[in-house]
């Protein structure tokens, strides 16, 4: 796995191979300090169409970074969507039931602790969110979720493009891939990467518009380009490809019910799992970013709202002035922004 930690920073790292409960190979990287972590075992869990690695953005200090420096033990989840693994046509359910509580066990098993911490990102949080609320993750007993949780709410423009483009492009492609900005092949991908040409404008690197157009109607959709450093910008080009129109089309269902929906009848996921009690003593922290065009911050209210009404006090919500989606992580003052926001919410006693 690439890395854009900086040379300063000098880890320990192992990648640890895991099987899926439906016997998926998937791994987990450990990432230790010079110094044996003070703090027990948190586990970082990617997006969809991305990989563990997009934690790890050429800023000064990365969410990696900043975890080592404060004492945890550290663990980056590759699941069912990490473009470093075989592409598959999935759906949150598959990674709820099958990726997240084996990828839990795993880090357990290696570490002899019984309890882990979580920071869930976009569709790792969707689907790693059905896996606490039913009841498929106990030792997760603090939950950090960015950007959108049981409650996906999306800008207008993006809910007629679910409805209406995600069914026509469906029977022209089983993915989307925004490496057709480094190379493109096939009829229906140039023709899509001819689209996004002609239509965004925002700037000069095509992965970053394939992205935006992939995952949203922004311009752009994942962060706001003043948030980004130069190389950051650069270094996104190899951290985004394929993902399935599978997923979307799941997605266009939760956003037209207004929660997640199962979609394949695994008797793990309940039809109603999102709207009922969750199975779970978590404490949930929900992060959204105030300029998020990808999710709106609506969707961290509702289900912080949602979690709170069984529990008052016990979870907290924060929304950040100026930032996107991604950039919550990649941005170039996250660390001075974001992290510490995190930190604290980690470090405080449940």
């Amino acid at each position: 796995m690439q890395t854009a930690s900086s040379p300063a920073h000098r880890y320990r790292e192992r990648t640890v191979p895991f099987l899926a409960r439906d016997g998926r190979p998937l791994n987990l990287v450990h990432v230790r300090g010079d110094e044996e972590p003070r703090k027990g075992p948190v586990v970082l869990v990617h997006g969809a169409g991305v990989r563990a690695n997009i934690f790890r953005a050429p800023v000064e200090q990365s969410i990696v970074d900043a975890l080592v420096a404060d004492g945890y033990d550290v663990w980056l989840e590759n699941w069912r969507a990490s473009i470093d693994l075989e592409p598959t046509e999935w759906t949150l359910d598959q990674a709820a039931v099958f990726d997240h509580p084996s990828a839990i066990q795993t880090i357990v098993r290696e570490t002899g602790r019984d309890e882990v911490k979580a920071i869930i990102h976009c569709q790792g949080s969707t689907s790693f969110m059905l896996s606490a609320v039913a009841g498929l993750v106990p030792e997760v007993k603090v939950i950090v979720t960015n950007a959108v949780s049981l409650h996906p709410v999306v800008p207008r423009a993006s809910q007629w493009k679910l409805r209406y483009t995600v069914p026509v492009v469906s029977h022209m492609t089983d993915y989307i891939d925004p490496q057709w900005g480094v190379s493109v092949h096939g009829f229906t991908p140039r023709a899509i990467t001819m689209f996004v040409k002609a239509s965004h404008h925002e700037c000069d690197n095509l992965v970053c518009k394939l992205a935006s157009f992939t995952y949203g109607t922004g311009r752009p959709t994942l962060w706001r380009h003043e948030n980004l450093n130069v190389e950051t910008h650069e270094w996104l080009k190899n951290e985004f490809a394929k993902v399935p129109l599978t997923f979307f089309q799941q997605m266009n269902a939760c956003v037209r019910a207004g929660h997640l929906v199962p979609v394949e009848g695994y008797r793990e996921l309940p039809e109603d799992v999102a709207e009922r009690p969750p199975e779970t003593d978590a404490r949930f922290v929900f992060f959204a970013g105030e300029r998020n065009v990808c999710f709106l911050p609506e969707s961290q209210r509702r289900t912080y709202e949602h979690m709170s009404r069984r529990r008052p006090g016990h979870h907290a919500l924060h929304v950040l002035p100026g930032y996107g989606h991604l950039d919550v992580f990649m941005g170039k003052h996250a660390a001075r922004d974001v992290f510490p926001l995190i930190l604290a919410e980690l470090d405080r006693p449940v």
